[in-house]
């Protein structure tokens, strides 16, 4: 595994492919208190690049342009925060996405359990680490295990989704996950406008 650091932006002519796992690092986890510090990315390639961003300018074009190009599809596991994050700091609207977290829940109906690191254990075999996931992400300098802990949210996401396709297409749910994956970035944008703790499809 190799992680390459970025800082501001992805360097210009970087190919990742037609899908691209994602994640992103913030200060904590209300969208207009705390900052969009660093996102990372992956091919799929078992190689991670991590950009710490430039706050609060967030000039990032080559980053924006592959989270908005239509033929790149993102990966993520609950991109509801990630997608939400992006519209609000960078200005974008992400699309076409998927969400592990989604086809967790779709799929391993068996289990209550559909964390990142649960849902990796069982489908890519791997433990992961999260000793850094609340750590200072807008730190002047990342440290190595900043930078390890950052790159494994996105090294196993293609796997994971291959393995929950397989699962979703068994059990005839692909259908529905995909019409859930649509609806996504518009349920970030709920979140935003202040529906982030309401649900507006329940009877109360």
């Amino acid at each position: 595994m190799t992680v390459y650091f970025h800082e501001g932006d992805l360097p210009d002519g970087l190919d990742l492919g037609p899908e691209v796992a994602i994640d992103s690092e913030t200060m904590g986890l209300r969208f207009r208190r705390d900052p969009l510090c660093v996102v990372q990315l992956s091919s799929g390639d078992g190689n991670a690049h991590v950009v710490r961003l430039n706050r609060p300018a967030y000039d990032c074009p080559n980053l924006k342009r592959v989270l908005t190009d239509p033929k790149v599809l993102k990966i993520f596991h609950f991109g509801r925060f990630d997608i939400g994050m992006f519209e609000l700091h960078l200005g974008v609207e992400t699309r076409p996405v998927y969400c592990t977290k989604i086809a967790s829940k779709l799929a391993r109906t068996y289990t209550d359990r559909h964390g990142l690191k649960d849902v990796a254990r069982e489908l890519a075999g791997v433990d992961m680490s999260k000793a850094q996931q609340s750590s200072d992400w807008g730190a002047a300098e990342l440290s190595p295990a900043q930078m390890d802990y950052a790159a494994s949210d996105v090294l196993y996401l293609h796997a994971i989704k291959n393995r929950l396709n397989d699962m979703l297409v068994r059990e005839g749910r692909m259908e529905l996950a995909q019409a859930c994956f649509d609806f996504l970035p518009m349920r970030s944008r709920l979140d935003l406008a202040g529906w982030d703790e309401i649900d507006i499809f329940a009877h109360a």
